[in-house]
């Protein structure tokens, strides 16, 4: 288990399209995952996909247990590794709210997401994962799933008045 390097906004690798999973149930497969839960919660993060830190691989994990720091009126989010996922939009109404990311630090910007999605892809052992959800669930799993097409959430940011940094915009969360 380690601590690994966060890519930051800038970097070239962050904007790479990751590639899908081909063998599940590995020691490689189960150690990339053990590094991104530690450096998910040494971060205080509510999720980290595998390009955050420079692997090029279809793996997200996310969830929020007890009260996250950076997100503290943030509802709990089931801890989940999903692996080459795919999201559908269950209907067109978008809900705009505040993202930070672990890639982008010290910002915050209004993000508009789909408000409830269906999302499925697989477990670590590559049993599949089907489960529909909205508000911020919804946003989390879409937010991750962005780094595996190569997108940061300021590349989805419509208006720059919302958008700036966390000790302005939110200075309690410092």
């Amino acid at each position: 288990m380690t601590v690994r390097t966060l890519l930051k906004m800038g970097d070239s690798r962050l904007l790479q399209v990751a590639k899908p999973v081909t063998e599940f149930n590995t020691e490689a497969l189960d150690q990339l995952i053990a590094d991104m839960d530690d450096t998910m919660a040494a971060a205080n993060g509510a999720g980290l996909a595998a390009p955050q830190i420079g692997v090029d691989l279809q793996v997200v994990i996310f969830g929020t247990g007890a009260p996250n720091p950076r997100y503290p009126d943030a509802p709990i989010v089931p801890r989940t590794v999903l692996i080459n996922p795919v999201i559908t939009p269950m209907g067109d109404e978008e809900e705009e709210g505040w993202e930070g990311c672990l890639s982008v630090p010290g910002l915050r910007g209004r993000v508009p997401r789909w408000q409830r999605i269906r999302y499925t892809g697989f477990d670590p052992q590559g049993n599949a994962i089907d489960r529909t959800v909205d508000s911020f669930h919804a946003r989390v799993v879409q937010h991750e799933c962005d780094h595996l097409k190569g997108v940061l959430y300021p590349m989805r940011v419509r208006d720059f008045t919302q958008f700036g940094f966390t000790e302005v915009l939110f200075p309690q969360l410092v």
